[in-house]
């Protein structure tokens, strides 16, 4: 009796401890992207094609997507940002799909609570915004989906999707510029050192505005900071800007020397091809 008590105990006792963790087919994933100010973070699980046929089949055209696999995908915004020039808050959506063959339909949705695609539960009505794109085709195969983003400046990137050799993408715009401009104009109004006045040219530099207002702040930095490569590398960048080569190419050769003594071989580099190119367009 007492055997067989035992048998029965072990039998009824022991999947509890067979329990094992399955790694999962597609993989959960997370992306974090940083354009200008703005964050962007995209949690999503990735599926990978294992010899199927992925559009039109694995991911069939004419119906929702949910972007990946598992639950939905989202996507969370730090700050307000613009898809394909449609306004989007802050916040974090559900990212959809509806593919075709010839374009794409992209769905941003405000209830984040389905599993997956909804189902039947979706409702076209909590739709924040829909867009369409043109899908590309690739020449190297993808085959494991894969989010991304491409083309990264101070305001906007590319977010990409790629599968197979289907390629989706669509512009992402932030508002850095102003930001950036009213951090500027309240460093600028509190005790600015070198630093602040070569950091707010640099940026005006890298946006290609304001010459005029760069270079007067590229003075004050050398004023305080005395010869340093880097004000001379960014100073012989805007000349170039505004179309001055002359004393572009007198700031690069005074950058490449203070760089040479000090060792940085890169902006050596860099002010040596700044200057062949300035010679060339000098003529």
């Amino acid at each position: 009796m007492r055997s067989l008590a035992t048998f029965i105990s072990f039998f009824f006792v022991w999947p509890a401890f067979s329990q094992i963790e399955v790694p999962l087919v597609s993989p959960p994933a997370e992306l974090k992207q940083t354009i200008g100010f703005t964050e962007i973070v995209v949690n999503y699980s990735r599926p990978s094609a294992r010899g199927r046929k992925v559009m039109g089949q694995l991911v069939p055209y004419g119906r929702i997507w949910r972007v990946g696999a598992n639950e939905s995908t989202k996507i969370s915004f730090g700050d307000d940002v613009k898809l394909e020039g449609h306004s989007v808050p802050a916040g974090t959506y559900a990212l959809y799909a509806f593919p075709e063959e010839k374009q794409w339909t992209i769905v941003i949705h405000k209830n984040t609570s389905h599993w997956g695609d909804g189902r039947d539960e979706y409702d076209p009505k909590e739709d924040l915004l829909r867009f369409v794109v043109t899908p590309l085709h690739t020449k190297s195969y993808q085959e494991t989906f894969t989010i991304d983003f491409d083309e990264l400046s101070h305001e906007s990137a590319r977010m990409t999707w790629t599968w197979e050799q289907t390629r989706i993408s669509f512009l992402v715009e932030v508002d850095t510029d102003s930001k950036m401009m009213r951090q500027i104009e309240n460093a600028i109004a509190n005790n600015p050192t070198a630093d602040t006045y070569y950091q707010s040219a640099r940026y005006l530099q890298e946006e290609n505005k304001m010459h005029q207002q760069a270079l007067m702040w590229l003075e004050k930095a050398h004023q305080l900071a005395g010869d340093k490569y880097y004000i001379h590398r960014v100073w012989a960048l805007v000349l170039a800007q505004s179309g001055d080569y002359f004393n572009a190419i007198s700031h690069a050769e005074k950058s490449k020397q203070l760089a040479a003594l000090e060792g940085k071989d890169e902006f050596v580099r860099m002010n040596e091809l700044s200057v062949k190119e300035w010679q060339k367009k000098k003529r």
